[in-house]
């Protein structure tokens, strides 16, 4: 079978290429919504034609009707570029390369581009159709123009409390409409006309534009979020958070890489595993935790911090909460329940060849259970650093410093297949 996934761009006709309609002329089945379908309707004169009304069913059911047709030839109709937060991907992941055939056309990201007069490569683009909210908040910067898809839950007046919420009460917003339409609209607004707009009607076509300027107000930093952000349910910096300068170091160790699937063991409050998931978007971190309590500020700090949907908080004690989990290829410790010793080597023995595992010891007995065990490997790399901070606060008399206590940070990195 030859699947066909054809974009129809932000037109109001169908403005397909002559490679999409040789595909619509030899196609024996067209799958679409009632509004694709009618934008093509005049090519789909003669065609045999099966479509799936909006919205689209599970796609676990689409990718059933597809392997049940007995057509050669199949076309889905798509909008804009389907290969940009569209259906595209999922194509790719569930039919063989060679029986894929994209066609391209101009996306909503385009067409807004175009109406405001805008460089594409000067903006960042994130889709929220059918993602929480929140997590614009791990992608919004001062000084930034960022291209937001939307959905239901993401309309303007949303969009400008997350700005507010995040220091940018001076941001301008554009809500483009019907792009590429007769009726296309394209409307400004600031943040505090949309906050207290309680009657604002916008078409479900809808892209969303923010260029946010500069930021007003405390906020945590990009990486090395100061403690007192961190939800812990205790005074603001305390509680079961790895201190910053910890986190900075083990982010550095841990490298954080595209795919990459990480367990955070112990995970407390979450501190180091929203900094994970915040440094790489396309990386994945379950974050393990057996206390109710300190698992319920980790969701709180995965949600406010914008990661909820690449930081997944995990209930249970180690071994039994990690088998359902995918295998990882990195592994950071932070607590251990006291189990460390009996840990330390099933943990290692689930990385893969040039998989790396982090560890953060205060004790001295933690110290050298993890000395003992760097003892009995064979083909590894170690790097192990010892972090004595003293945080400083400025008074009439000058600077006093307030020593913590020292932090090992232990890198054990297994080498790869030669």
């Amino acid at each position: 079978m030859r699947i066909h996934i054809i974009g129809l761009g932000a037109v109001a006709g169908a403005s397909l290429s002559d490679d999409a309609l040789h595909a619509l002329q030899y196609a024996g089945l067209v799958i679409g919504s009632p509004r694709q379908l009618g934008l093509i309707e005049l090519a789909l004169q003669g065609l045999s034609t099966q479509p799936i009304q909006q919205p689209l069913p599970a796609l676990s059911k689409l990718k059933a009707l597809l392997e049940d047709s007995a057509c050669k030839n199949v076309v889905v109709l798509a909008s804009g570029d389907p290969l940009f937060y569209g259906i595209g991907r999922w194509f790719t992941k569930n039919f063989a390369a060679e029986s894929l055939f994209f066609h391209p056309a101009v996306s909503s990201v385009q067409a807004a581009c175009h109406a405001l007069g805008l460089s594409l490569q000067d903006a960042d683009v994130i889709s929220l159709h059918g993602r929480p909210l929140e997590k614009i908040r791990a992608t919004i910067q001062p000084q930034q123009t960022l291209i937001v898809l939307t959905d239901k839950d993401s309309t303007p007046q949303a969009l400008a409390k997350e700005c507010a919420r995040a220091g940018f009460k001076q941001a301008t917003l554009w809500v483009g409409e019907q792009l590429g339409y007769p009726q296309q609209k394209v409307r400004q607004f600031t943040v505090a006309e949309l906050l207290n707009e309680t009657d604002l009607n916008v078409d479900p076509l809808h892209v969303t534009v923010i260029k946010t300027g500069k930021r007003s107000g405390e906020h945590a930093s990009k990486l090395g979020i100061e403690d007192h952000f961190f939800q812990t349910g205790k005074a603001a910096g305390t509680g079961m958070i790895t201190k910053r300068e910890v986190r900075l170091t083990v982010l550095s160790m841990m490298n954080v890489s595209n795919n990459d699937v990480i367990w955070d063991i112990g995970a407390g409050c979450g501190g180091v595993a929203v900094e994970l998931a915040k440094s790489n978007e396309r990386a994945t971190v379950y974050a393990i935790e057996q206390h109710a309590q300190r698992l319920e500020k980790l969701k709180d700090n995965a949600a406010n911090f914008g990661v909820s949907s690449n930081c997944y908080p995990i209930a249970g004690r180690v071994p039994e909460a990690l088998a359902d989990l995918p295998s990882p290829n990195k592994l950071f410790i932070g607590g251990s329940g006291g189990e460390l010793e009996t840990l330390l080597p099933m943990l290692w023995r689930k990385l893969p060849a040039e998989g790396l595992m982090v560890i953060t010891a205060v004790t001295e007995q933690t110290k050298q259970q993890l000395e003992q065990f760097c003892l009995t490997l064979e083909d590894v790399a170690v790097e192990c650093v010892e972090l004595s901070v003293s945080r400083g606060e400025l008074g009439n008399a000058g600077f006093s410093f307030n020593k913590k206590r020292p932090v090992m940070v232990l890198k054990l990195q297994k080498k790869a297949i030669s």
